[in-house]
């Protein structure tokens, strides 16, 4: 049993991952911001702003963990976990602020062009692609079930495509001079940084407005929680997310005369929690006749 004094919780680990792909990220934009100033490369300092998005994206990510493991209390009854949510969503804009900038910047270089040394380019953005590639998969494993580690993680996966593309850029500067390749490829660059931010935002922001779970469909629900013995009906019913693996439901369910309301109350949180994931139910209950009345007092 005294092995187990030595085991690390996996989430420790995957914090210092975070940390580790962080501190890299902040080394390689400097030495690409240098590298790009040296060579007049725009694409190399276009890597380079996005890698120290990549590396802001990681910092804050790892702040709102922290924040989301603080427990419910007076001012947050339902806990911080949002927190990773909203960070989601700045790191999400972050990612199509610089996309637009990009884009603007490869514009200007179409109509001013400037030499670009291909060499430089070439090494600096050799070494930037080994450490993206480095950084992304420190990150991938946890982006699978986090809004937060996702777009940190895209942060990543973009700028390691833009790498990819900026050694292509320098190798065809290299072999041919033609140094309009580089604003093309900060222009595709820029496409996909706001292809990636376009999809992710509208998931973050569903979340944030309270919407239903992704694949849930509210009748079906609602049709299930009526099948059950007992239930007359149901109506005001609110189903949301409180955070990226917690759904919630509130309803008013109209009971059937001599129907025994704790074990109809059971069987309701068992359907909902089993078919649907609804980790946390809040049911208010009525009778059949009183239900009818409330209804002709609405009318």
């Amino acid at each position: 049993m005294g092995h187990n004094h030595h085991q690390r919780d996996p989430s420790e680990i995957g914090e210092r991952r975070l940390w580790w792909a962080a501190f890299v990220n902040i080394l390689l934009t400097f030495a690409q911001i240098i590298g790009g100033i040296i060579s007049g490369s725009l694409s190399l300092i276009a890597d380079a702003l996005h890698n120290f998005s990549d590396a802001a994206s990681l910092l804050i990510a790892l702040i709102a963990i922290r924040i989301g493991r603080k427990p419910p209390d007076q001012f947050k009854t339902f806990g911080y976990k949002r927190a990773e949510t909203i960070a989601a969503l700045i790191n999400l804009t972050t990612l199509v602020l610089i996309g637009l900038y990009l884009c603007y910047e490869a514009v200007m270089r179409f109509i001013t062009p400037e030499p670009v040394a291909g060499w430089i380019v070439v090494v600096v953005a050799g070494v930037a692609l080994i450490v993206d590639v480095i950084t992304a998969l420190l990150t991938y494993s946890q982006s699978k079930n986090s809004m937060n580690i996702k777009a940190a993680f895209l942060h990543n996966l973009t700028d390691a495509l833009a790498s990819v593309g900026v050694i292509i850029a320098g190798t065809l500067i290299l072999l041919y001079g033609w140094v309009w390749v580089d604003a093309v490829m900060t222009l595709l660059i820029a496409g996909y940084i706001l292809y990636q931010g376009c999809v992710e935002i509208p998931k973050v922001t569903h979340l944030l407005m309270e919407g239903v779970p992704e694949g849930l469909r509210l009748q079906e629900v609602i049709s299930a929680m009526e099948d059950i013995d007992g239930v007359a009906g149901v109506h005001h019913v609110h189903v949301w997310q409180l955070d990226e693996n917690r759904s919630a439901l509130e309803a008013h369910v109209v009971m059937e005369r001599n129907t025994d309301m704790d074990m109809l109350k059971i069987c309701l949180k068992n359907v909902l929690h089993d078919k649907f994931e609804i980790t946390h139910s809040t049911l208010e209950f009525e009778m059949s006749d009183c239900s009818s009345k409330h209804e002709l007092l609405r009318g």
